[in-house]
C-alpha cells in the first residue's frame, strides 16, 4: 500500500484577495485532519476570475503561499491565479513542496475561450514525483475537456490527476462526467476540485483508477480529506481495470498512429466551423464569419 492523503477545498471566494480566507481554511484543515500531506484549491481561487489582480511570478500573492505550506509541512496547490509574463496573462498554477519551494508552475493549455479574452495558452504539461508516493500531473479546468491532456499526462506516468475548475454553470454535470470518465481511461486518480460563490457552484468530487466515485460534495463550503493508495493504480493499470480492460498497455501496443495529428491531415471540416465566438440570438444573424456553435462555462470579469 502507498497511502497519501489530499485535501480538497470547496470554498466561497470573492472578486479579490482570497488569501487569508485560503490561509484560515488550510489552518483549519491541518487542525481536523493533522494527517492530510496535501492541500488544493479550485481554479482561480488566489484572486477570482479577475483579470487586474494578475502579477508576476514569483511574486507577493505567491509568497504568501510559500509560507503557508513551509509553516505546516505540506504540499499546495494554490488552484490558480492569472500571471502577468513576458507582456502576456496566463492562467497559472504554482506547485508548492513542504519546505515552501515552488517546483512547478502549470499554465493552462485552453483557456475557455472567448470568456478568458487576453489569457494566452500554455504549452508545457507539467509532472513531478513525491518520494516514496509516485508520479502526480495536474490539469486546469477546460483542459480535461480535451483527452490529448489526460492521455499525454498519463503516458509521462501521472497516477493522479489534480483537476482544479472553476465552473458556475448548468455543464458542471458533464465537467463531472469528463472527470469521471477520465479516471477510467487513464486508470488514474482524479481530483475535481471546484468552488463557490465567484469560484463556481461547487459539487466537487473525487474518482478511483478504477472509475469509482470516492466522494461528490454539494454546495456548500466543504473539506475534502481523502487518503489515496497509489497501489490501486498500478494494480489497475497491470491487471485491467476491475480486472477487466488494460488501456494503458492497449494505447501502448496499438497497432497505428493518429492521424488527426500528423501534418497533411484534411482539417477542412473543422476549419469550416469558423472561430470561437459567444452564442447570440437566435433572431439576431450573425457576423459574417462568426461561428453560433455554443461554448460553455463561467464568467471572466472585463
Amino acid at each position: 500500500m502507498t497511502p497519501f492523503a489530499i485535501a480538497g477545498i470547496q470554498m466561497y471566494l470573492g472578486h479579490g484577495s482570497n488569501i487569508d480566507a485560503m490561509r484560515q481554511r488550510i489552518d483549519l484543515t491541518m487542525h481536523l485532519y493533522p494527517w492530510v500531506q496535501m492541500v488544493m484549491f479550485s481554479e482561480l481561487a488566489v484572486h477570482g476570475p479577475v483579470l487586474h489582480h494578475a502579477q508576476p511570478l514569483p511574486g507577493p500573492a505567491e509568497e504568501e503561499f510559500l509560507t503557508i505550506a513551509r509553516h505546516h509541512g505540506i504540499w499546495l496547490v494554490n488552484g490558480s491565479m492569472y500571471e502577468r509574463r513576458e507582456g502576456a496573462l496566463y492562467n497559472t498554477t504554482s506547485i508548492i513542496n513542504p519546505q515552501g519551494e515552488v517546483v512547478g508552475r502549470y499554465r493552462k493549455m485552453f483557456p475557455f475561450t472567448p470568456l478568458e479574452q487576453g489569457v494566452q495558452p500554455g504549452n508545457e504539461f507539467f509532472v513531478w514525483d513525491i518520494e516514496g508516493v509516485g508520479r502526480f500531473g495536474i490539469l486546469n479546468c477546460y483542459d480535461i475537456w480535451f483527452p490529448e491532456t489526460a492521455r499525454t499526462l498519463s503516458a509521462m506516468g501521472a497516477e493522479v490527476i489534480l483537476h482544479p475548475v472553476m465552473t458556475h454553470t448548468i455543464d458542471r454535470d458533464i465537467d463531472l462526467a469528463v472527470s469521471h470518465a477520465t479516471s477510467a481511461t487513464m486508470q488514474a486518480y482524479v481530483f475535481d476540485i471546484n468552488g463557490l460563490g465567484a469560484g463556481g457552484n461547487g459539487q466537487s468530487a473525487v474518482f478511483d483508477p478504477n472509475g469509482r466515485k470516492l466522494h461528490q460534495a454539494d454546495a456548500t463550503e466543504q473539506i475534502i480529506p481523502i487518503e489515496i493508495d497509489l497501489e490501486q493504480v498500478r494494480r489497475s493499470r497491470e491487471r485491467g481495470i476491475r480486472g477487466l480492460g488494460q488501456m494503458a498497455k492497449s494505447f501502448r501496443d496499438r497497432p497505428a498512429e493518429f492521424p488527426v495529428y500528423q501534418k497533411g491531415f484534411d482539417t477542412s471540416y473543422l476549419d469550416g466551423l469558423g472561430p470561437v465566438a459567444t452564442p447570440r440570438r437566435v433572431d439576431e444573424p450573425a457576423p459574417k464569419n462568426v461561428s453560433t456553435l455554443p461554448v460553455r462555462r463561467s464568467f471572466v470579469a472585463k
